[in-house]
């Protein structure tokens, strides 16, 4: 009897120590089982920080590159409006002596008309004087024209040409410039202004648009025609709808002289 009981107790304390060794090892792999999730889940997070930082390094490459792309561009430009101004000047400084012999041929001739009216010629003979005179004169006003025209084209590319060398970051416009909206495309936020070359407009100059002395918006010119432009409101400087009939003038005048 006392055998059978020892045996009892013997697999009563075999089966508590199974249940015992059940519930540690249970502990053990749940435990396993939160550190292998804390573990993958700490592996996905790193893979998103790799993916981010990757990303992020392909987006500087390319601001880096286009960076580049724009500084190349920009001298580039600087490059082409030096060799222009230099042209410029040359055609100038060539047309300023061609207007020079053309007024000492003017007066001369004026001085020949007075002094054969002076000897009693024939007015046959001062008619034609006065033939060469007339003509000389229309060369005159040609070639002051021209000059005029070169004059502008060479102050445009001083202009741009500080723009590009970085002596004067904004495009100086004439003070008393001023025009008006002809055409508004609000999809494309462009407009086409009256003035042009002719008023001394410059590309990527910039302009303020106003209404009933007001600011409405910024624009910077992007095309230039003899007597009209194109400009795009910058980004951030739309400060109510631009119509047709708003006055434009220039956002850096240039200083008086």
């Amino acid at each position: 009897m006392l055998m059978r009981i020892s045996l009892i107790l013997a697999i009563v304390a075999a089966l508590a120590a199974g249940v015992l060794n059940v519930v540690v090892v249970r502990d053990k792999i749940g435990a396993l089982t939160a550190d292998r999730d804390q573990q993958r889940s700490d592996k996905q997070t790193a893979q998103q920080d790799a993916a981010t930082t990757h990303a992020k390094l392909n987006q500087t490459v390319s601001q880096l590159n286009q960076t580049k792309q724009d500084l190349a561009d920009a001298n580039s430009k600087r490059e082409a409006a030096e060799q222009a101004e230099a042209v410029a000047e040359k055609k100038a400084d060539d047309l300023s002596g061609q207007l020079n012999d053309a007024n000492k041929q003017l007066n001369d001739a004026q001085t020949k008309l007075a002094q054969y009216e002076a000897t009693g010629l024939t007015p046959d003979q001062v008619t034609k004087l006065n033939d060469v005179v007339k003509a000389d004169e229309k060369a005159v006003a040609a070639l002051n024209d021209e000059n005029t025209v070169l004059t502008r084209e060479v102050e445009h590319l001083k202009t741009e040409l500080a723009y590009y060398q970085g002596t004067n970051q904004d495009i100086l416009l004439p003070a008393d410039l001023e025009g008006q909206v002809l055409v508004v495309d609000p999809k494309w936020d462009f407009v086409v202004l009256n003035i042009g070359d002719d008023q001394g407009v410059i590309q990527d100059g910039q302009l303020l648009v106003s209404r009933e002395g007001k600011l409405v918006a910024k624009v910077v010119v992007r095309s230039v025609d003899k007597d009209h432009c194109i400009a795009n409101i910058m980004p951030g400087w739309k400060l109510g709808p631009v119509i047709e009939g708003d006055i434009v003038t220039p956002a850096h005048p240039k200083p008086a002289t």
